[in-house]
């Protein structure tokens, strides 16, 4: 059985493995440029966050309704389940899919589809967080937000990801304090490929609790230190930063200084299909490549449910935090 941990930082799009691509492309009549599984596995090698972001959006098309994402969202939970996740929060980029003609109902609708049941069907409790496109302009943002209004009884909170560089925090100011208002939780991606002043600005002008990714604050200790003393959570996706070329190798990965320096850091799987991993397989890595003890990866985990908007429900909070302590390594 694995450690038991919360994965906070995954996006549902991907999620999208081959096989369930070219399943979801046949039942929706959409052609892919791809022959077949393998030709499009070989198609996941990448030299930055925006040559993936060409393929992660040319792949979005085969979701079309309700059932494919309740499909999409089911796999992402078996598998998730399998690794050890006990509660997920899940982000959706709902901008992506209202692009292509998708509405917001039909998203949510079918991502519900499988959240509502995941508890019973998977063993994992869920919760889901609408993400802005950080390319897309702030007005996007604020329209994206009125159409999710008739579903926030089914989203805990905003976030905001995609291409970082020249799409400062400040950008998106008015839509974080339009979603503030409407009590949502707040969290934002920052220092994956942005400088630090990224990270700060998320925390002062967007009023963020969480930031995801978060891996060059390291080249700020003032920054360091005020996420120490405030205890703001990191999402890190070990896996991800080595495809994306945030990271050179694995082994080079800064999250043990991070831990050193106090951070209180989560490992999470961001892009699964697409990186090579999923929750599990990333303890499983940095385990292997880090050189990480037993304390540091219960650490990890225990961060990982004290990071979660489980405020809701602290008995619930409590429970995983007792499993992750009652946990015997193999």
């Amino acid at each position: 059985m694995p450690l038991p941990k919360a994965e906070l930082h995954l996006h549902i799009e991907g999620t999208l493995e081959p096989e369930l691509a070219f399943e979801l492309a046949a039942r929706n009549g959409v052609e892919l440029p791809y022959a077949d599984t393998d030709e499009l596995r070989k198609a996941y090698q990448f030299e930055d966050l925006q040559s993936f972001l060409n393929l992660y959006y040319e792949l979005m098309a085969v979701l079309r309704t309700e059932q494919d994402f309740a499909d999409l969202a089911n796999a992402y939970l078996a598998r998730a389940a399998a690794q050890g996740v006990r509660h997920a929060e899940i982000f959706f980029d709902p901008q992506a899919h209202m692009a292509r003609g998708v509405a917001m109902g039909t998203v949510v609708e079918g991502l519900w589809r499988a959240l509502g049941e995941s508890e019973s069907e998977h063993g994992v409790s869920t919760q889901l967080i609408m993400c802005f496109l950080r390319d897309e302009s702030a007005e996007s943002a604020l329209e994206t937000l009125e159409a999710a209004k008739p579903y926030l009884d089914r989203i805990v909170g905003i976030g905001l990801d995609s291409a970082e560089v020249g799409h400062p925090p400040v950008k998106f100011r008015e839509v974080y304090y339009s979603a503030a208002a409407l009590g949502l939780r707040l969290v934002a991606h920052a220092g994956e490929e942005g400088p630090p002043e990224y990270i700060t600005e998320a925390l002062d002008i967007l009023g963020v609790e969480r930031i995801d990714h978060g891996l060059r604050c390291m080249e700020d200790e003032t920054l360091v230190a005020r996420l120490v003393r405030d205890r703001i959570p990191l999402t890190l996706c070990p896996l991800s930063n080595v495809r994306l070329r945030a990271v050179d190798v694995l082994a080079e990965h800064p999250l043990p200084a991070m831990l050193e320096a106090g951070l209180l850091c989560t490992v999470n799987s961001d892009d699964p299909a697409y990186f090579g991993g999923y929750a599990g397989d990333n303890f499983d890595a940095i385990r292997q490549a880090l050189g990480l003890g037993e304390d540091r990866l219960r650490e990890l985990a225990r961060n990982s449910f004290v990071a979660s908007f489980l405020e809701h429900d602290e008995e619930r909070r409590a429970r995983y935090l007792a499993e992750v302590e009652a946990y015997e390594f193999r």
